[in-house]
């Protein structure tokens, strides 16, 4: 329905059935094709009539509506209404009798699209992760023009009501001060402030940023502005201070990977919740809750995100940042940490050393990772150590304390600073020991991929031999091929993913002028099919050949006919994905010479193997706000860990001292690497089960195959509230 609630009240014209080539080749453009607007008319019981009339003429009584709060809010309205509004519509001979009772009830179900990411019961709205990646551009152009000259940057980005865009972009660019509408800076603060910048210019730092949500106030209620911000900056401190205002910039451009991904995955979920739907549903709202889709009760979660506004216009806001959910309190907190250290002496000292290694090959985030562990292990009183160049630089003893400003702007920066390599450790197990032992390392923190992991094996069992490996150790995954088990999501592979839809939608585009062509493009991974997938999917391909799903030649065929069916239609361009260790005799080589061939006459190929761009480039949103928060999560473990076996001195020998932090569903679980052995393809480095092949059919419908979707995990209507009451919850 083009123009929103308006086409509904308009009808005719407006109303249009939507047909498989009507949303051909839309996936990479930003906004919305049937375009959105704000309607008067439907805040009456006239327009509401009206739109009702439209949709009985059509036989419509499934609604599936995008939007923010006000939409949804709208739209149950509509459906509490529905039944009065078709009688009334009978009275007044609009519509006949038999409709009222063909027609008796209406289905609803919403899918929050919003870059504010202001509606609470879900971890992520649509639209708000590629506002960020909108965001963090800017900050990185900034960035390198402030290299050359010393300023104060206040940036002033969206959300008149909700601070999560300013807040998730100051972590990920460890921005030095920010303003959010539900966390007033206290009494003070514009000397507190004041104070900061100049500390950190004493610590050398060139530039200062300061990120202001739109709606900043005080704790009074008054606003905050970014010009005010920029005055007493220059006041009190005489400092260069510039104000750069996103606006609008941040709702265009094209979707990120994790916006295709996460909207495609609401889709199937709010479909499956309308075929599902009763008369006595209610209208739900389909979210993500971790890294799963889940139901909830539409009122309940409009109710609590106008509760949020309540509670700030109220001035409790305590409260405010409560009810904006987990997600957004456990940003602030690590936000707090992160950015203000506290003076030496208000630092109880734990007097242990505890050590950060990277290890394999390099993943966008690992440095964001390396920071966050260094400064909460600072805070929490710990002594840091970096080790370079992995496992080879740690028996080699390149070891050095590592300080608060030593990791100042690494949130931004690609590869691993630290230096890594793939080298394992059991060559090097006595020097490792040695080293362990001369450094007085206490526990150990890796960060790296699927040889961080075999190397985490190997120093458990080592334990028995060496007393000095008897220590805490965690590893956090990063690796771009997302095949580490025990987690579902790694550093790293965000941003491998949105380079593949970059380069995707660039290869699409680049057919537009030369009809009917089939492009065949390589990604990596190992055996792990995770890039090429989830790559298919984000970029609408027509197959991506993989190693968990064994094909042969008849599968080939089929994909060969089914594109050359699609040639005849309007869409004359095919993209097909191959893992490069899928199979070892249908090379990508292989299937572009079959293609070729196959398709004489009616589509020619062309290749392409991405290869190492896909480890390369500046991490993504959602690698720098996953890397630092993930790993800031284990150093609180560490520092638990350490307090459990300093007091009582005892060795730390059990299985449950050494494990993979993880994501699970919608849980952040630390399992025992002893336990995850089992549940391990060691032959092909990958986990035996993967959570991703459930959306593998998805892609197959998406590109017109018949293919049967399990919906035995598709979620039950549950409360707000009482949300994830086991585990530790997941807020992405």
């Amino acid at each position: 329905m083009p123009k929103g609630y308006q086409g509904m009240v308009d009808g005719g014209s407006n109303i249009v059935e939507a047909k498989w080539e009507s949303v051909s080749s839309i996936l990479q453009v930003g906004g919305t094709i049937i375009g959105s607007a704000r309607c008067k008319a439907f805040h009456t019981r006239e327009g509401r009539l009206q739109a009702a009339a439209n949709l009985v003429q059509w036989g419509i009584t499934n609604l599936c509506v995008i939007g923010g709060d006000g939409s949804l809010t709208g739209a149950n309205i509509f459906r509490k209404e529905w039944s009065e509004l078709l009688v009334e519509l009978a009275k007044n001979g609009k519509i006949s009798e038999e409709a009222v009772t063909k027609y008796s009830y209406l289905n609803v179900v919403g899918m929050v699209g919003s870059i504010d990411n202001d509606f609470c019961g879900t971890d992520m709205t649509i639209g708000t992760d590629s506002a960020l990646h909108r965001i963090m551009e800017v900050i990185d152009a900034i960035m390198t023009t402030a290299q050359s000259h010393q300023r104060t940057f206040v940036l002033e980005v969206m959300g008149r009501h909700c601070g999560y865009l300013a807040l998730v972009s100051a972590l990920a660019c460890g921005a030095d001060w920010v303003f959010l509408p539900e966390s007033p800076p206290e009494e003070g603060w514009e000397e507190n402030m004041c104070v900061k910048l100049s500390e950190n210019r004493a610590r050398k730092k060139r530039l200062n940023i300061i990120i202001v949500a739109e709606g900043a106030i005080d704790t009074q209620n008054q606003p905050i502005s970014s010009q005010k911000i920029k005055d007493l900056v220059v006041k009190q401190l005489g400092f260069d201070t510039r104000v750069t205002i996103l606006g609008h910039v941040q709702r265009g451009g094209t979707p990120s990977a994790f916006d295709r991904i996460l909207a495609s995955r609401m889709g199937v979920e709010a479909v499956v919740a309308l075929l599902e739907a009763t008369p006595e549903t209610p209208a739900c709202v389909v979210s993500l809750s971790g890294n799963q889709a889940v139901r909830l009760p539409l009122v309940e979660c409009v109710q609590m995100t106008q509760d949020v506004q309540k509670a700030m216009d109220e001035r409790r806001f305590k409260d405010a940042v409560r009810l904006r959910g987990r997600s957004f309190e456990g940003n602030l907190n690590i936000y707090k940490r992160l950015a203000i250290k506290l003076p030496d002496d208000q630092i109880t000292k734990s007097n242990c050393n505890v050590a950060v290694i990277n290890v394999g090959a390099p993943a966008a985030g690992m440095n964001a990772a390396v920071r966050s562990a260094v400064r909460v292990g600072i805070a929490d009183g710990h002594k840091m150590l970096a080790i370079y160049d992995g496992f080879d630089g740690f028996a080699k003893g390149q070891i050095k304390e590592i300080g608060w400003s030593d990791v100042g702007g690494w949130t931004g920066q690609g590869g691993s600073i630290l230096g890594t390599k793939r080298v394992l450790p059991g060559k090097f197990l006595e020097e490792i020991a040695e080293q362990i032992r001369a450094h007085s390392i206490n526990a150990l923190l890796i960060i790296g991929g699927f040889e961080a992991y075999l190397g985490l094996l190997e120093l458990s069992a080592a334990r028995e031999k060496y007393e000095e490996l008897c220590i805490p150790m965690v590893m956090v995954p990063a690796t771009v091929s997302n095949n580490v088990p025990g987690s579902d999501f790694s550093i790293g592979s965000d941003t491998a993913l949105n380079t593949i839809t970059d380069t995707c939608d660039r290869i699409k585009q680049s057919a537009s002028g030369t009809k009917r062509r089939v492009f065949i493009i390589e990604t990596m991974g190992g055996y792990c099919g995770y890039l090429a997938n989830m790559g298919g999917l984000a970029a609408g391909a027509d197959a991506a050949y993989i190693f968990e799903e064994p094909f042969d030649i008849r599968d080939l065929q089929s994909n060969v006919e089914h594109l050359t069916e699609k040639m005849k239609t309007s869409i004359q361009r095919g993209l097909v994905l191959r893992n490069e260790s899928c199979s070892e005799n249908y090379t990508t080589d292989f299937i572009y010479q079959l293609y070729s061939e196959e398709g004489k006459g009616v589509f020619d190929c062309r290749k392409n193997v991405l290869g190492h761009m896909q480890q390369g480039g500046v991490p993504s949103p959602f690698d720098r706000n996953f890397g630092t928060k993930i790993s800031a999560r284990a150093m609180q473990w560490i520092t638990t860990k350490l307090k459990e076996s300093y007091g009582k001195g005892k060795k730390c020998v059990s299985d449950d001292y050494i494990c993979v932090l993880g994501i699970s569903k919608r849980n952040v679980i630390f399992q025992p690497v002893a336990d995850l052995k089992e549940e391990t393809d060691f032959e092909h480095r990958i986990p035996k089960e993967q959570w991703w092949l459930k959306l593998r059919p998805l892609m197959k419908i998406l590109a017109k195959y018949k293919a049967s979707f399990d919906v035995s995990d598709s979620g039950q209507l549950e409360p707000v509230q009482d949300q994830n009451t086991q585990g530790e919850p997941a807020a992405i």
